[in-house]
């Protein structure tokens, strides 16, 4: 089980579009994946779960993967929140 914080790049954090893209890159991996924010984890596959969490821009979030591709799991869902998730951001 592999673990990677991420922060939201993107202006309107995870609403539902890059939640959305978000979640389909998810279910590209075997592995089980979680984002866990504050006290909260949830599937990473679920959209319903990740827009649960409310995940404004800024907001730190923890990546957990665990699998026979967690290595890419993580390197790729971590650069895809890097790079705002097909959404321009305000930096």
């Amino acid at each position: 089980m592999l673990s990677q914080d991420v922060t939201i790049v993107n202006s309107m954090g995870l609403h539902a579009r890059p939640a959305t893209f978000f979640v389909q890159n998810a279910h590209k991996y075997k592995s089980t994946i979680w984002v866990e924010s504050g006290d909260r984890k949830v599937n990473a596959k679920s959209l319903l779960g990740v827009l649960s969490l409310g995940i404004a821009k800024g907001m730190t979030v923890t990546l957990i993967a665990d699998g026979y591709d967690e290595d890419e799991a993580l390197a790729g869902l971590s650069e895809l929140v890097d790079s705002g998730l097909g959404e321009q951001s305000d930096n």
